[in-house]
Protein backbone atom coordinates (compact mmCIF):
# COMPACT_ATOMS: atom_id res chain seq x y z
CA UNK A 1 0.00 0.00 0.00
CA UNK A 2 2.79 2.45 0.89
CA UNK A 3 4.72 1.61 -2.27
CA UNK A 4 1.63 2.43 -4.34
CA UNK A 5 1.25 5.73 -2.51
CA UNK A 6 4.94 6.55 -3.10
CA UNK A 7 4.55 5.67 -6.79
CA UNK A 8 1.52 7.97 -7.10
CA UNK A 9 3.41 10.81 -5.36
CA UNK A 10 6.40 10.33 -7.68
CA UNK A 11 4.14 10.33 -10.76
CA UNK A 12 2.40 13.51 -9.56
CA UNK A 13 5.77 15.18 -8.91
CA UNK A 14 7.08 14.19 -12.37
CA UNK A 15 3.91 15.51 -14.03
CA UNK A 16 4.17 18.75 -12.05
CA UNK A 17 7.84 19.09 -13.04
CA UNK A 18 6.95 18.57 -16.71
CA UNK A 19 4.21 21.18 -16.45
CA UNK A 20 6.63 23.70 -14.91
CA UNK A 21 9.22 22.95 -17.59
CA UNK A 22 6.71 23.50 -20.41
CA UNK A 23 5.53 26.75 -18.78
CA UNK A 24 9.11 27.99 -18.44
CA UNK A 25 9.88 27.12 -22.06
CA UNK A 26 6.83 29.10 -23.19
CA UNK A 27 7.95 32.15 -21.23
CA UNK A 28 11.49 31.99 -22.64
CA UNK A 29 10.17 31.59 -26.17
CA UNK A 30 7.82 34.56 -25.75
CA UNK A 31 10.64 36.74 -24.39
CA UNK A 32 12.84 35.74 -27.32
CA UNK A 33 10.12 36.61 -29.85
CA UNK A 34 9.48 39.94 -28.11
CA UNK A 35 13.20 40.76 -28.20
CA UNK A 36 13.39 39.88 -31.90
CA UNK A 37 10.40 42.13 -32.64
CA UNK A 38 11.98 45.00 -30.69
CA UNK A 39 15.21 44.64 -32.67
CA UNK A 40 13.29 44.62 -35.93
CA UNK A 41 11.42 47.74 -34.87
CA UNK A 42 14.70 49.50 -34.06
CA UNK A 43 16.22 48.75 -37.44
CA UNK A 44 17.07 52.03 -39.09
CA UNK A 45 15.78 52.77 -42.57
CA UNK A 46 17.83 55.43 -44.33
CA UNK A 47 14.85 57.03 -46.04
CA UNK A 48 13.28 57.76 -42.66
CA UNK A 49 16.25 59.62 -41.21
CA UNK A 50 15.96 63.39 -40.79
CA UNK A 51 18.20 65.84 -42.59
CA UNK A 52 17.01 65.88 -46.19
CA UNK A 53 14.01 67.50 -47.77
CA UNK A 54 11.45 65.13 -49.20
CA UNK A 55 11.65 66.57 -52.72
CA UNK A 56 15.27 65.36 -53.12
CA UNK A 57 14.38 61.71 -52.50
CA UNK A 58 13.24 61.06 -56.07
CA UNK A 59 16.41 62.45 -57.61
CA UNK A 60 18.53 60.56 -55.06
CA UNK A 61 16.86 57.28 -55.93
CA UNK A 62 17.36 57.93 -59.64
CA UNK A 63 21.03 58.82 -59.09
CA UNK A 64 21.64 55.68 -57.03
CA UNK A 65 20.11 53.53 -59.74
CA UNK A 66 22.08 55.27 -62.50
CA UNK A 67 25.41 54.17 -61.07
CA UNK A 68 28.29 55.39 -58.92
CA UNK A 69 29.38 58.21 -61.23
CA UNK A 70 25.91 59.81 -61.38
CA UNK A 71 25.46 59.13 -57.66
CA UNK A 72 28.76 60.92 -56.93
CA UNK A 73 27.73 63.90 -59.07
CA UNK A 74 24.38 64.05 -57.26
CA UNK A 75 26.15 63.97 -53.90
CA UNK A 76 28.54 66.74 -54.97
CA UNK A 77 25.60 68.86 -56.13
CA UNK A 78 23.17 68.35 -53.26
CA UNK A 79 25.42 67.18 -50.42
CA UNK A 80 25.72 70.61 -48.84
CA UNK A 81 21.95 70.96 -48.51
CA UNK A 82 21.65 67.67 -46.60
CA UNK A 83 22.23 67.33 -42.86
CA UNK A 84 23.40 64.42 -40.73
CA UNK A 85 22.29 61.72 -40.02
CA UNK A 86 20.76 61.45 -43.51
CA UNK A 87 23.94 62.76 -45.15
CA UNK A 88 26.02 60.13 -43.36
CA UNK A 89 23.65 57.38 -44.52
CA UNK A 90 23.78 58.58 -48.14
CA UNK A 91 27.56 58.82 -48.03
CA UNK A 92 27.77 55.28 -46.71
CA UNK A 93 25.58 54.17 -49.61
CA UNK A 94 28.03 55.94 -51.91
CA UNK A 95 31.00 54.26 -50.20
CA UNK A 96 29.46 50.86 -50.86
CA UNK A 97 28.71 51.83 -54.47
CA UNK A 98 32.29 52.91 -55.28
CA UNK A 99 34.18 50.39 -53.17
CA UNK A 100 34.92 48.06 -56.06
CA UNK A 101 36.04 50.71 -58.56
CA UNK A 102 37.69 53.18 -56.20
CA UNK A 103 38.56 51.64 -52.83
CA UNK A 104 40.87 54.51 -51.81
CA UNK A 105 38.09 57.10 -52.10
CA UNK A 106 35.67 54.73 -50.39
CA UNK A 107 37.98 54.44 -47.39
CA UNK A 108 38.56 58.21 -47.32
CA UNK A 109 34.83 59.00 -47.34
CA UNK A 110 34.15 56.27 -44.79
CA UNK A 111 36.77 57.73 -42.46
CA UNK A 112 35.24 61.21 -42.77
CA UNK A 113 31.77 59.88 -41.96
CA UNK A 114 33.11 57.86 -39.04
CA UNK A 115 34.96 60.87 -37.61
CA UNK A 116 31.85 63.03 -37.47
CA UNK A 117 29.32 60.39 -36.40
CA UNK A 118 28.80 59.99 -32.64
CA UNK A 119 27.97 56.63 -31.09
CA UNK A 120 24.48 57.92 -30.27
CA UNK A 121 23.66 58.44 -33.96
CA UNK A 122 21.14 56.10 -35.62
CA UNK A 123 23.75 55.58 -38.35
CA UNK A 124 26.36 54.24 -35.90
CA UNK A 125 25.29 50.55 -36.11
CA UNK A 126 25.71 50.66 -39.88
CA UNK A 127 29.14 52.25 -39.44
CA UNK A 128 30.12 49.37 -37.18
CA UNK A 129 28.97 46.84 -39.79
CA UNK A 130 30.96 48.50 -42.56
CA UNK A 131 34.04 49.23 -40.44
CA UNK A 132 35.49 45.77 -41.07
CA UNK A 133 35.57 46.42 -44.80
CA UNK A 134 36.67 50.06 -44.95
CA UNK A 135 39.31 50.57 -42.30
Amino acid sequence: MITKLIAVVIIVLVLFGCYELVTYYGEVKQESETHAKELAAKKVVGEQLPGMSYDLQTSLTAAQQAGPKVFGNWLATYGRSIQDPRLAWIQLDYVVAISRDNPADAKKIFAAVKDRTPSSSPVYPRLQELAKSYQ
